[in-house]
């Protein structure tokens, strides 16, 4: 099992995720992340670019979440859950 945090933007985009109504598809997300950040499926990208290190999963057509993994603490930082611009 990993250790899940947040990042104080991905804490303000659970405000926009509850108002979407999407709390339950990142909740979903959030317990497969935390057994494992590479399970698959669901897919997940690797981001590349100013990204580059972090991760991606699909929330809905239009927003994603975004993590990055740390393996030597066993730890998965969310930093997005809203669109994909950190």
């Amino acid at each position: 099992m990993w250790t899940v945090v947040y990042s104080k933007q991905a804490a303000k985009d659970s405000k926009k995720i509850e108002q979407a109504n999407l709390k339950q598809t990142v909740k979903h997300l959030i317990e497969i992340i935390k057994n494992n950040p590479f399970e698959n499926p669901p897919p997940y990208e690797k981001l590349v670019g100013d990204l580059t290190g972090k991760y991606s999963r699909r929330i809905n057509i239009r927003h994603r979440l975004v993590y990055e993994v740390f393996e030597k603490e066993n730890t998965v930082r969310i930093l997005r859950m809203w669109t994909h611009n950190v």
